[in-house]
């Protein structure tokens, strides 16, 4: 780490400790050239991977197009913004932990839908019609069947 006062490139750390809720070091460091004090943040750098389209062309993960598809389908059903938040987040960080640099969009649609089948089963419903083209009303029936059969903490 290069002093930000003399730009010497030799510092020693003094002082670590945890911020952020843990996701953050904070390190107090000393420049050996001037003395001089100062603080860093450290953070891990997870890069999200990218996503294999269906029809396999790739594209960069984008969290406002997984908001959007989660804020429609629970349009009107009560779920609070932080549980909506909380979902989106355990999405990201269930890609991150793949430790893949690309994976297929399938990968993502399921994991979206069992996020909504916890949150709410009328937008599990929604986002998997959709998802899965259904064709005909036999197929939410058999949706709704399958989701009767085994409730949610049945799983």
């Amino acid at each position: 780490m290069h002093c930000p006062f003399c730009s010497a490139d030799d510092t020693k750390v003094i002082d670590s400790r945890l911020v952020a809720e843990g996701d953050q070091v904070r390190r107090r460091r000393e420049c050996l050239s001037c003395r001089e004090r100062f603080t860093t943040y450290e953070v891990a750098e997870l890069l999200m991977p990218r996503i294999i389209k269906q029809d396999g062309t790739r594209e960069p993960f984008d969290e406002n197009k997984l908001r959007a598809g989660l804020l429609r389908a629970l349009e009107k059903r009560p779920v609070s913004v932080e549980d909506i938040e909380s979902a989106l987040n355990q999405i990201k960080h269930a890609l991150q932990a793949t430790g893949e640099r690309e994976i297929p969009s399938r990968l993502l649609g399921e994991k979206v839908m069992e996020k909504l089948r916890s949150l709410d089963e009328v937008a599990y419903v929604r986002f998997a019609s959709v998802y899965r083209q259904f064709q005909d009303i036999s197929e939410f029936r058999d949706e709704i069947e399958r989701l009767e059969r085994n409730p949610r903490g049945a799983d």
